[in-house]
């Protein structure tokens, strides 16, 4: 069963998430914040990082980097979704290392065709 984290603090977007990758058969982690993400990320490896930027406490770019620099979620895809949609903001997290950058008001089924061409 692939696995993944969701990482918002916009309660109605996890929640339409979460259940679109239940569908699919995915295990589905949430959190709120770079923060808690990490802390999932202590004992859990997911497949893919759905990633938001704008974050309290610990934002997306922060969470990322945490990622990128830790040896047991080196092969982890991260997937930026955010409302920051400037090319200069899209070029920065794909530069950051994210494997994609998706923009908010977003489709769920480009969303998960994304996620799942990227772990094929």
């Amino acid at each position: 069963m692939k696995k993944i984290l969701i990482v918002d603090d916009e309660p109605n977007i996890v929640m339409t998430l979460e259940y679109a990758f239940k569908k699919k058969n995915f295990e589905v982690f949430i959190a709120r914040d770079g923060g808690e993400a990490m802390q999932i990320l202590e004992n859990n490896i997911p497949d893919v990082v759905l990633l938001d930027i704008m974050m309290p406490n610990v934002d997306g770019f922060q969470t990322l980097d945490h990622i990128k620099n830790s040896a047991l979620l080196k092969d982890t895809k991260v997937v930026f979704l955010s409302a920051k949609n400037k090319v200069s903001d899209i070029e920065k997290g794909l530069k950051l290392g994210a494997d994609k950058y998706l923009t908010k008001p977003f489709s769920i089924k480009k969303i998960v065709s994304e996620i799942l061409g990227l772990l094929n």
